[in-house]
């Protein structure tokens, strides 16, 4: 991989794990441009759009849910998580690998656990390299 690449990353959120995710502290402890989505739940997270943040430049796209069971809306995060499998395996179809789509369960304000999964995507990317589709 070019020395020089900087990994784009597009993180889908819930408001209840990170209210702000501008103020979300992984962007200055992590080498990757970041860009966050807001979403009132995960479950909003909806294959189009996880698709889009590939289509505009994503190297990697992130969904943080709530862990099991914490969930305000009940099943949101599992609706999510069956999403993100639907995508992993269109992805793995049309060439782009599945593996640069990823989603982690995190408790609300856990930074350090964000941090480190945001690295675990940029590592992914380390076989991967950039963004074939642009």
């Amino acid at each position: 991989m070019n020395k020089n690449f900087k990994p784009k990353i597009t993180l889908f959120h819930c408001i209840n794990t990170f209210s702000d995710g501008a103020s979300l502290p992984i962007a200055a402890e992590v080498d990757c441009e970041l860009q966050s989505v807001k979403l009132p739940c995960s479950s909003m997270v909806k294959d189009v759009f996880l698709l889009r943040s590939f289509e505009s430049g994503s190297d990697a796209t992130v969904v943080f849910i709530c862990p099991e069971g914490e969930c305000r809306y009940v099943e949101g995060n599992i609706r999510a998580k069956k999403r993100v499998k639907r995508v992993k395996d269109l992805l793995d179809e049309i060439g782009l690998d599945g593996r640069r789509l990823s989603i982690f369960n995190i408790s609300s304000g856990d930074e350090a656990a964000a941090v480190q999964n945001i690295q675990k995507a940029i590592s992914d990317l380390a076989d991967l390299g950039p963004n074939p589709a642009v």
